[in-house]
């Protein structure tokens, strides 16, 4: 009875502990680190993961930092829930902060970014992280020498500032990726930040109704994100992604994350859903893309609902602010880009129509929270019905996945080459 109610557990998916501490072996020394709090997510501090591995931490600028370690450099902000690196920036699931005199980073960092990037090895169950210079030597001597070596533990140290209550301190200028210019210049590349839907916990959508195999909307959106994303960089533009691991991103820090690397264009991909009230919801099928506006019809509102329920998974949203100024300035922003989102979406809209196998539902508008805190041209694009089974076989179709990716990339480019002509710019 205890063995199939520990099976139970892990088939319903049990909560994730972090760990009080971790093992941190270098090729000098072994270190054990503890794992403190950082606004609710667990987190180390930089001093003290470098300290055992030989690495570096150097300052910018003001909220700005280098983190070097042996085969892995990152550029880390403060306030900012990205990492850059040689290859661009990468999602670090939880925004680094200087607390107390001390950087702070998120334990994701420990845990998937630097085994997937540097050549180093996490074991989650004996919550150890071994150093990529030390990996590879194990490799190829004889087993445990490496590791006995390097067997003197230093102790944590005895004092961690409480991260969840933040020193605020001065920030640094939001900078643009490519060539640190705040502003617009002839030179710059084009940024389009492209936001897979969903993630972690959240599943969206799930279908087919019918079918005999289940698909669940994070995937497929994430399979066409990350494709999104390589068929925009083949055609010169940079791309930031909002996430690229099934991970949770709350929804009002995905536009976030776009204004702060300063993006031209922000486009979330999602999958559709029926309405299962519907006479037969089965046989819905078709691809829509939104802009951010108040919804018209009782159709839009309720994809607005369905793509906004994502809110509940996420333990730290933000109240909305009852300040009027603050809701003016923010309607103001909103409202410039308009019109430009309205025709980005029709762009894409007009694109898609010439391979999707459903017929077209239209450019249309709702109030969609991963839209709201976009300053810039921003849209929605439902791809398809994952509860309609022909569609879902399609959407996940890689090579289907290829073309839906292609179609858009190339609508955001014509969008975009239009916009320069209209305000007589060139990138």
């Amino acid at each position: 009875m205890i063995l199939l109610c520990a099976l139970a557990a892990l088939v319903q998916g049990a909560p994730f502990e972090p760990p009080v501490s971790i093992r941190v072996v270098g090729a000098a020394r072994t270190a054990m680190v503890a794992v403190v709090r950082l606004e609710g997510q667990p987190a180390v501090r930089a001093d003290e993961l470098l300290a055992p591995l030989g690495g570096r931490l150097s300052r910018i600028d003001e909220g700005r930092w280098t983190l070097a370690l042996p085969g892995l450099t990152l550029d880390i902000r403060d306030g900012l829930p990205f990492a850059g690196t040689v290859n661009g920036a990468v999602p670090l699931g939880a925004a680094p902060r200087w607390v107390a005199g001390v950087l702070v980073l998120p334990l994701s960092l420990v845990t998937e970014l630097m085994p997937r990037l540097g050549g180093f090895r996490y074991d989650a169950a004996r919550a150890e992280l071994v150093g990529a210079g030390v990996v590879a030597r194990a490799a190829s001597e004889p087993s445990g020498t490496v590791f006995a070596r390097a067997s003197r533990v230093a102790p944590a140290a005895a004092t961690v500032p409480t991260a969840e209550a933040p020193t605020p301190g001065p920030r640094a200028t939001p900078r643009r990726p490519t060539g640190g210019k705040a502003a617009r210049s002839p030179g710059d590349r084009r940024i389009v930040v492209v936001d897979a839907g969903h993630g972690g916990p959240d599943r969206g959508m799930h279908g087919p109704i019918g079918g005999r195999s289940t698909i669940y909307e994070k995937d497929i959106t994430l399979a066409v994100a990350t494709r999104l994303a390589d068929a925009l960089r083949d055609r010169g533009v940079d791309v930031i992604m909002t996430r690229t691991t099934d991970t949770l991103i709350a929804l009002s820090d995905r536009g976030r994350i776009a204004n702060r690397m300063r993006g031209d264009l922000f486009l979330s991909v999602h999958v559709n859903a029926a309405n299962p009230h519907w006479r037969d919801p089965g046989t819905a099928r078709g691809f829509e893309t939104y802009f951010l506006a108040e919804a018209k019809t009782e159709d839009d509102r309720r994809v607005e609902r369905m793509e906004n329920e994502a809110v509940r998974f996420e333990t730290s949203a933000d109240a909305p602010k009852n300040d009027p100024l603050a809701f003016i300035i923010n309607d103001m922003a909103q409202n410039e880009h308009l019109r430009e989102s309205s025709d980005l979406a029709a762009t894409i809209q007009r694109s898609l129509g010439t391979v999707h196998p459903g017929p077209s539902r239209g450019v249309k508008q709702a109030g969609f929270r991963v839209l709201v805190t976009a300053y810039m041209p921003a849209v929605l694009i439902e791809i398809g019905f994952g509860t309609n089974p022909a569609e879902a076989a399609w959407m996940s179709d890689e090579a289907k996945q290829q073309l839906i990716a292609a179609r858009i990339a190339g609508a955001a480019v014509e969008y975009l080459a239009r916009y320069e002509r209209r305000v007589g710019t060139t990138p």
